[in-house]
């Protein structure tokens, strides 16, 4: 293509998801608002909420001073910023030296400009995989979620989320490199970008037997190599950043997972959210917020299935299951399981697929009450418990 035509290209692109990206910013801007609100009536600053607390103030602390600081706490944990990927501070970093923004106003600014770039993502995957009219309400619903809110914040989630979404686009229109590149990226962001590295190297191999077995188009000279890169490409962040951890801590390629563990966090399959969730029914009314735990795991999983049923891409479903997995399985921090699984968009295609089909004026309203009930329960947990 030339010049021109990639920016016409572009331009196409844009128009098709402006709709999409516009309800993504006035959804985003009514939890704004509502964050305000709440915040000034309890005589909370709403921006401090956003930018300079629980992993916001950890991402600063890296991008101001560096690796090595931690906290011992008097149980014996030790809480080392080496937990937190260096993606996001270095952007702040970029951000305080180029302008005059303090880090926390750079790390909003990322996340800002980084939640409309994961909203275009969403809309490009949802787009290529049915249609634009659902791509806009995979958007929309993916602004509602009840801890949408995380998008707006100093955190890497908006961040994360919109690699990993670029990078899927690229597996499904066949740029392999540009995915390994964005995948490494994201693997540099938070830990879970394992995830999009396996949904690369799935995708790539499916498309390799697909073409030694003739069931698949004849792809252009050159493919199989640019494929190879692109696998070789998409764990280099994510596995540079952990081997650097266990050089630096003097624990080897596992030295990351002592460090984790220094927060009481680690993966062991679900067993001790599990526990978590069982102590919640030895009381009462603790035992509503079991029921309630059940049942959105029960939806979560009842969404992977039906993603399966309705045969998204394989590398939605890899990158989805593991998401899931990582989210579920992480052995502390429980409260912020809904926060873990914002980045893991395609279960919210079917739901998405179900909205389009209703008239314009239903989804809607129904987009808009959501988006009501999500902001005021936004501005509620973030002047609460919040995150992390």
């Amino acid at each position: 293509m030339t010049d021109l035509e990639t920016s016409a290209a572009g331009r196409g692109a844009l128009r098709r998801a402006a709709p999409a990206l516009l309800g993504y910013a006035a959804v985003r801007a009514l939890g704004l608002l509502a964050l305000a609100l709440w915040s000034a009536a309890r005589d909370k600053s709403a921006y401090t909420l956003l930018t300079a607390r629980w992993d916001s103030l950890w991402y600063t602390r890296v991008a101001e001073l560096g690796y090595g600081y931690e906290v011992r706490l008097p149980g014996g944990d030790v809480h080392s910023n080496l937990a937190f990927f260096p993606l996001l501070p270095w952007l702040e970093r970029l951000g305080a030296a180029v302008s005059p923004l303090s880090y926390a106003d750079a790390g909003f600014v990322v996340s800002l400009l980084a939640s409309l770039a994961a909203a275009w993502g969403i809309f490009a995957v949802t787009e290529w995989v049915y249609g634009r009219r659902a791509g806009v309400c995979a958007v929309l619903l993916w602004a509602v979620l009840p801890v949408g809110v995380v998008q707006s914040m100093a955190y890497s989630e908006s961040l994360f989320t919109a690699l990993a979404a670029w990078s899927l686009y690229a597996v499904l229109t066949g740029r392999w490199v540009t995915a390994g590149v964005l995948a490494a990226l994201a693997g540099l962001t938070r830990p879970v970008g394992l995830a999009v590295a396996a949904a690369v190297w799935v995708a790539a191999i499916a498309a390799h037997v697909r073409g030694r077995d003739g069931a698949a188009p004849e792809r252009p000279r050159g493919d199989a190599a640019r494929r190879v890169l692109g696998m070789l490409l998409a764990p280099l962040g994510a596995a540079g950043y952990v081997l650097w951890v266990g050089h630096r801590t003097g624990g080897g390629p596992l030295g990351y997972l002592d460090v984790q563990a220094g927060w009481r966090n680690g993966f062991d399959g679900g067993a001790a959210f599990a526990r978590f969730v069982a102590g919640k029914f030895t009381s009462f009314p603790s035992a509503l917020a079991g029921v309630g735990l059940v049942v959105g795991v029960a939806a979560l999983v009842w969404l992977y299935v039906v993603c399966v049923r309705q045969r998204q891409p394989l590398a939605l479903l890899v990158y989805a299951g593991f998401v899931i997995a990582l989210a579920l399985c992480a052995s502390s921090y429980f409260g912020s399981k809904p926060r873990l699984l914002l980045p893991a968009f395609p279960l919210l295609l079917p739901l998405a697929l179900a909205l389009a089909r209703l008239r314009t004026s239903r989804s809607a309203l129904v987009v808009g009450g959501v988006a009501v009930a999500s902001a005021v329960y936004g501005a509620f947990w973030l002047n609460g418990s919040g995150p992390p």
